[in-house]
């Protein structure tokens, strides 16, 4: 498998490239309701399924093959602003979906529960599947979605072609959750025993922009982001069910917080820590500030076609982002297997 993208490619990332992958989508596009439009994608869709309006960003020609990158915290969709019209043209069809409490998403019932455990979240882009009629894609993600990504891929492998997956295997449980770790692993964790307090929840609704941008900077101590850049994606943050999501998500890692009963089942499969078989690539960059386990503790967990990637140059936490050849590049090689 190559490592680099033609560096040709460049060329492919301006209004040319997405002007063609939207002539392409023809009679599909308008099918679709659309709202504003996000930075270097066309204007978003929507799509709904039983508990939320997914707004999404969609590139590429209708027929291609499928590939859905997810975003985690404190990102967005634009986290592959790059790496959406490289795949668009190499004839992928791209889906982006905001995830539940970021940008336009929203859900549906005030009665749901704002809830941010794994498995809620993993299930939102299998019923986004559903309600686009995906019946199998190329699940790619970092962060929260690398741990949706992998969910799906070992709970649900018919659903997923293949994964990239940043960081690896984090499929966790909140049993695991509980396991101290040495002091220097632990004060990684500082945001999330922060998240534990209520000043913490306060805190984050009150300074939620200068605090993702911290997030930021610690994650990817070596990226130079601007402001246009963070604030781009900061817009992402303006939802009602933001600040509730993220704190439920990790008060509950950390079993702090109760999930929701029509999850335990798939909570227990996920607790016993089930391999992957699915063609896989995992990668991280080589200046990744943000907490992450070691490829060595992940590698036995794919038990079908695997590869690591280590992806050098001062590369953080935000990969495909900060390093858009090389993840475009793992999406093409494991959608080829």
């Amino acid at each position: 498998m190559k490592s680099e993208i033609d560096p040709l490619r460049r060329q492919l990332l301006g209004a040319a490239v997405l002007t063609a992958a939207i002539a392409e989508l023809g009679p599909a596009a308008a099918a679709q309701p659309v709202s504003s439009t996000a930075a270097g994608f066309p204007p978003l869709r929507h799509v709904r399924t039983d508990l939320l309006d997914i707004a999404y960003a969609e590139v590429g020609p209708a027929d291609g093959r499928p590939v859905i990158l997810l975003h985690g915290w404190p990102y967005d969709i634009h986290a592959f602003a790059q790496v959406a019209p490289i795949l668009a043209a190499k004839g992928y069809r791209v889906i982006v979906p905001f995830v539940r409490g970021y940008g336009e998403t929203r859900i549906l019932s005030p009665d749901t529960m704002r809830n941010g455990q794994p498995s809620a979240v993993a299930l939102d882009t299998v019923a986004m599947m559903d309600a686009l009629k995906i019946q199998s894609a190329v699940l790619a993600g970092f962060d929260w979605g690398a741990r949706t990504a992998d969910i799906i891929a070992a709970l649900w492998p018919e659903r997923c072609k293949g994964l990239v997956s940043v960081s690896g295997y984090l499929i966790g449980s909140q049993a695991s959750g509980k396991i101290p770790l040495p002091p220097e692993a632990e004060y990684q964790w500082w945001y999330q025993f922060y998240f534990a307090t209520e000043r913490g929840k306060e805190g984050y609704a009150k300074n939620l922009n200068d605090f993702n941008k911290l997030i930021w900077r610690l994650a990817s101590p070596k990226w130079n982001f601007d402001d246009a850049t963070f604030n781009r994606t900061a817009a992402a943050f303006d939802n009602p069910d933001h600040v509730d999501i993220v704190i439920h998500n990790y008060r509950w890692r950390q079993g702090l917080a109760a999930g929701e009963a029509k999850y335990d089942a798939i909570e227990a499969k996920l607790a016993a820590a089930p391999t992957i078989g699915v063609p896989t690539i995992t990668m991280e960059g080589d200046a990744n500030g943000a907490p992450h386990p070691p490829p060595s503790a992940y590698a036995k967990k794919f038990t079908g076609r695997y590869e690591h990637r280590t992806i050098s140059g001062g590369v953080g936490h935000n990969l495909p982002q900060e390093a858009p050849d090389a993840f475009a590049r793992a999406v093409i090689d494991v959608a080829a297997t």
